[in-house]
């Protein structure tokens, strides 16, 4: 074959994966594309007795245009059905609406799974519950949860798998998917939680909140659990990102926008784990009994599940390959504060000579474009000191590390001798050697650098 005949052979192929992967279809003229509901307080008040929970359908072969989704829909032969039985299902369940507006976000998510895997996206669309009085929004719930176990129960019918089943919900939205699996005994495949909502839910009873029995695989992402989000582990494995509260790049002062300081914590969990379904990078998590013993260098790998880190998206079961999963394991990691979010972790571990007064040191990771600070306070009863830091670029691409002695004051050490001071990834393994420099001075107002070797293999 000539080498012109297989440039337009391999042209015309990626014309067709990149129509599999967008979502190209045969589209019908006369077929109306289905939308999330808005409501006001108006239609609240006169409707809030029914919950009129509704369906959409979002494919590989319907992107732009979504199904309305119903029993009928799947035996209608009049109109077509995008929903295939062989692939799985993910259902995407929103939250408390405060002004009864539809969720900007749901397409992007379900553009996101689609993305990533072949398969049947249904959204359900409880609005009309789900607005203005948040005590009531909650008794709601579990009748939304009983409507959608009927729904279920229909595709069941139709030859799907409850283990096929992958529910996302979002915020109030993870404790309706929560009951929906133990309406089916923990049987549905596995639930992912976005910042699982905290309010009336944290002491709850875990028959009546998301729990590890809800799923056969249970993952949770916590972004705000010190106002919206739940501070408790819910599912197998919980990701607290940067501690699972305030979240970088999100503002921390009420004269900033609404969104940036009343939800921005609680929305990073939706938008970290559609930038994981992106594939940008990986956001690995490190099993860890506390944020605080976690920053201080205390855990390092992942030897409860055998090295194998879990990691946040569509892996199954997170990366975890032990068997039975362990329940309600407490994962942290640091992100950056914007997408994709991703950050590489570093354990810094500096030793010095006995102090007579106390110091304070700042050390500094730096490339040629930027530079990451950690600040030590050392204090005359410890010579060794641990912390763990986030950078944008893998520690083999770091150039120099310098220290600071930024102890101004009279009575703060003026002389410090370091022993050592190293630097090496996280999670760890026994293949990773850690960059060390030893046995020099720093002095007050003169600061100290070293430059590595760049290591990165590119090949």
């Amino acid at each position: 074959m000539s080498q012109g005949h297989t440039t337009i052979l391999l042209c015309v192929f990626t014309l067709f994966i990149t129509s599999l992967v967008l979502g190209v279809k045969e589209r019908q003229p006369d077929e109306e594309c289905a939308d999330l509901n808005n409501t006001t307080w108006q239609e609240y008040r006169q409707r809030r007795v029914k919950l009129q929970v509704q369906y959409m359908l979002l494919t590989r072969r319907n992107l732009d245009c979504a199904q309305t989704f119903t029993q009928e829909s799947l035996t209608d032969s009049q109109k077509p059905s995008y929903f295939n039985i062989s692939c799985p299902t993910k259902v995407i369940v929103h939250g408390y609406r405060a002004l009864g507006s539809k969720p900007s976000w749901v397409k992007e998510l379900a553009w996101s799974l689609l993305r990533a895997q072949d398969a049947n996206v249904v959204v359900v669309d409880w609005i009309y519950g789900a607005s203005f009085a948040y005590n009531l929004v909650v008794e709601n719930y579990k009748e939304v949860a009983v409507q959608i176990s009927v729904l279920i129960n229909q595709l069941q019918k139709h030859g799907c798998k409850l283990e096929s089943f992958h529910f996302i919900g979002v915020s109030l939205g993870a404790h309706v998917a929560g009951f929906v699996g133990t309406l089916f005994e923990g049987k549905i495949g596995r639930i992912t939680g976005l910042d699982p909502a905290g309010p009336m839910f944290k002491g709850a009873d875990t028959f009546d909140r998301l729990d590890p029995s809800d799923a056969q695989f249970v993952d949770a992402i916590h972004t705000d659990s010190d106002y919206f989000g739940i501070s408790i582990p819910v599912g197998h494995v919980d990701f607290f990102l940067n501690g699972g509260k305030d979240q970088t790049g999100c503002a921390r002062s009420r004269f900033a926008s609404m969104y940036g300081y009343v939800i921005c914590d609680h929305m990073r969990a939706l938008h970290v784990y559609m930038s994981a379904l992106n594939g940008s990078c990986p956001l690995v998590g490190i099993p860890c009994s506390s944020y605080e013993d976690f920053l201080k260098g205390s855990c390092v790998d992942c030897g409860v599940f055998k090295g194998s880190c879990p990691t946040i998206g569509l892996t199954e079961n997170s990366g975890i390959t032990i068997s039975p999963v362990p329940k309600e394991q407490k994962l942290f990691l640091l992100t950056s504060s914007m997408s994709p979010f991703c950050a590489h972790h570093v354990l810094l571990q500096l030793e010095v000579s006995p102090l007579d007064k106390s110091a304070e040191v700042e050390v500094t990771l730096r490339t040629e474009s930027l530079g990451k600070e950690q600040r030590l306070r050392l204090q005359t009863d410890t010579t060794v000191y641990r912390a763990v830091l986030a950078h944008p670029l893998p520690l083999c691409e770091i150039q120099t590390i310098e220290l600071k002695n930024t102890g101004a004051r009279f009575y703060r050490q003026g002389d410090i001798h370091v022993k050592s001071v190293c630097v090496s990834p996280i999670p760890s393994s026994r293949q990773d050697v850690p960059l060390c420099v030893n046995n020099f001075h720093v002095r007050r107002g003169s600061p100290w650098s070293h430059d590595f070797v760049q290591l990165c293999d590119y090949v």
